[in-house]
C-alpha cells in the first residue's frame, strides 16, 4: 500500500489574495476556478487555495490554535524575509528574532488569510 500527499488545502476568504501571495513566494503556476485556486510547483498540485466564507484566521500564538503550518527554507534569508513582507505576508515574531548573516535559525509569518508559515535558513 502507497499513500501519497495530493496537496495542502489552505481555506480562505479571498482567493486572490492567498493564491497570489503563495505563487509569488514559491512560484510555479495558478488553475482557478471559481472556488479553487491550484498552485502547482513542478507539476505537482502543491497547494489548493479553497473559497471558505465566513474563514476566521489563526490567532497564533496569542489566541486560537494555529490549525497547521508551513516551513520554507531559504538559501537567502534576508532576501526571502523582504520577499514575504512585499507578497503580503506579516511577521509573527520580532525582526530581532534571527541574524540572517549568521545563516541558522528562521522567523515566523502569516500569510494574507493569517495562516502561520516559518521560513528558515536552509
Amino acid at each position: 500500500m502507497n499513500i501519497n500527499l495530493s496537496a495542502v488545502i489552505i481555506d480562505a476568504g479571498e482567493l486572490e489574495a492567498e493564491s497570489a501571495f503563495w505563487y509569488r513566494l514559491l512560484g510555479g503556476s495558478i488553475a482557478k476556478t471559481p472556488t479553487h485556486h491550484f498552485l502547482h510547483i513542478d507539476g505537482f498540485p502543491a497547494f489548493v487555495i479553497q473559497l471558505a466564507p465566513g474563514h476566521v484566521p489563526p490567532q497564533w500564538p496569542q489566541g486560537n490554535a494555529q490549525q497547521m503550518h508551513v516551513d520554507l527554507t531559504t538559501d537567502d534569508l534576508a532576501a526571502a524575509d523582504g520577499l514575504a513582507l512585499e507578497a503580503g505576508a506579516r511577521r509573527l515574531a520580532p525582526t530581532d528574532d534571527v541574524d540572517p548573516a549568521a545563516l541558522k535559525g528562521g522567523r515566523v509569518y502569516a500569510s494574507p488569510a493569517g495562516h502561520p508559515f516559518c521560513l528558515r535558513s536552509a
